[in-house]
This record gives C-alpha cells, sequence and structure tokens, in this order.
C-alpha cells in the first residue's frame, strides 16, 4: 500500500472513533495488532487495547481529533494535535464533570495490507488530570503563600 493509502486508513480510524463508529474502527485493526501506550508496563494486544479506548470512548463524548501534523512513510502514518471531548462518564473512578477538555497527543501507526498492525501512542495524561480538576495546580496568587509556608518551616528547623 502506498503512503497516501495508509495515511488516509490512519484518519478513516481516528474519524470512525470521534464519530462514535467503534465496530468500524476496531475492524480497521489486523488480527495480531499490538499497541505500545505511555504509562502501560507491556504492550496491548488488540483486547486490551479495544478496553483501553472504550474506557475514553464511554467517558468522553462530542470527542474530535484535530491533527496539526500527519507524517507519513511507507508504512507508518505519524499524527501529531489534539483531542477535544466533553467529560460526560465515568473515567477512572472520577463521575462525569461535563467539562469539555483537550488533550494534546502524538501517534505512530504501522500498517501491513491496509490493516493497523503497530501503535504507539501518547497523550497529556497530566494536562487531563489537571482540567478535570483532579491534580492540584497553585495559581499565581498561591505561590507567595506557599512560599512563605515553606520558608517559616525551613526557618523553624534551623532555629530549634
Amino acid at each position: 500500500m502506498s503512503a497516501n493509502h495508509n495515511q488516509q486508513r490512519v484518519l478513516e480510524f481516528y474519524a470512525a472513533f470521534d464519530n462514535r463508529q467503534i465496530d468500524q474502527a476496531l475492524e480497521m485493526l489486523a488480527p495480531n495488532f499490538v499497541a505500545h501506550m505511555v504509562g502501560m508496563p507491556e504492550p496491548l494486544n488488540a483486547e486490551a487495547f479495544k478496553a483501553f479506548g472504550m474506557n475514553f470512548y464511554t467517558a468522553f463524548t462530542n470527542s474530535h481529533h484535530q491533527f496539526e501534523q500527519v507524517i507519513a512513510t511507507n508504512d507508518q502514518v505519524i499524527t501529531c494535535g489534539t483531542f477535544h471531548a466533553t467529560h460526560l462518564g465515568e473515567f477512572q473512578g472520577l463521575p462525569p464533570t461535563g467539562k469539555r477538555v483537550k488533550l494534546d497527543v502524538m501517534h505512530i501507526d504501522r500498517l501491513e495490507q491496509g490493516e493497523i498492525v503497530e501503535h504507539w501512542g501518547q497523550g497529556d495524561a497530566l494536562g487531563l488530570m489537571q482540567q478535570l480538576g483532579i491534580v492540584f495546580l497553585p495559581g499565581p496568587k498561591l505561590v507567595p503563600t506557599l512560599l512563605k509556608v515553606g520558608i517559616s518551616k525551613v526557618l523553624k528547623r534551623f532555629s530549634s
């Protein structure tokens, strides 16, 4: 298959996911599919990848991948961009927040005979958690207070 054909297939895969046509997306995966995901201790087979994807699929609706860069070589397609969605379902124990999120993503998909056989994926998990309100991030007004408390603790140690 040509690089252009592979690029089209990969973009169809993400469009099917975005259009909530999960069965159509999963049909594009080869039987021997393997996914390498950042933060996962080992590669995922097709079933484990489906479970991983379904976690996002059910938790985030109104999803849309927006790729700023798509690079296709003979058998690989690299996509860099953002994933936009609304958090309307439970996600890793967190009840729906109704928040619109934007997640930076980078993917490499390798194809054989028009099927995706290998996937490497990375998303900004910390940014996602911050947007959902899980990770505390001090604002500019709080930084001086945090510094003052930290310095007073250090001074107390030395004065004792």
